[in-house]
């Protein structure tokens, strides 16, 4: 009888080598040849699933997204949290955040060409942003948080302060203690 194939899992299996190099040598380094030693598979089988380079990275960004949605499924599995810890969550602190924040960091420059890996980008932040509003919005009724705050804008200001200090952790320009002394900083001020 044949072997049974679970092509998804190979997908997956090749989407998972693109990262691990993404995140180890960027995506210069990423080429049927080297995905495939780094799968573990040979070249014909990556070319099966993947006509090229393009189509590759593409799929891979969707392997990006689920590291992370898995990451914080994972670390929140007790049910929602405050506002504070999900900002920390998202910061390249732990070896898992930090690959992904590399993986991503990589991806961003050829979102800049690509519309499709562009627009994947655009759906993951436009759910990220809506979860985070969403905590601002509860925080603010039961009074943890003012009132007249806008919760789109805070979350704008708040998504772009946690990626910029993210860089600054990935560059060693920053602490992790330094970081979360801002983010605590910047969250004291949306205090009533």
């Amino acid at each position: 009888m044949p072997k049974r194939v679970d092509h998804e899992q190979r997908r997956r299996l090749i989407a998972d080598a693109v990262c691990r190099i993404a995140a180890d040598r960027g995506l210069e380094a990423v080429s049927l040849g080297e995905v495939a030693a780094e799968a573990g598979i040979s070249k014909g089988l990556v070319q099966h699933y993947f006509p090229g380079k393009d189509a590759m990275l593409r799929y891979a960004t969707g392997t990006l997204r689920d590291w992370v949605e898995n990451r914080l499924r994972t670390e929140f599995a007790d049910g929602p949290t405050d506002l504070r810890a999900a900002l920390i969550a998202l910061l390249p602190f732990k070896d898992e955040s930090r690959t992904e924040a590399l993986v991503a960091n990589a991806f961003v420059v050829r979102a800049l060409k690509d519309p499709e890996i562009a627009n994947r980008f655009r759906v993951g932040h436009t759910q990220l942003r809506d979860a985070v509003a969403a905590m601002i919005t509860a925080a603010q009724a039961d009074g943890r948080l003012h009132p007249k705050l806008d919760p789109l804008q805070e979350t704008d200001l708040l998504l772009a302060l946690v990626a910029g200090l993210g860089e600054a952790v990935l560059l060693g320009h920053r602490t992790p203690a330094e970081v979360i002394s801002l983010v605590d900083h910047h969250l004291s001020r949306l205090l009533p």
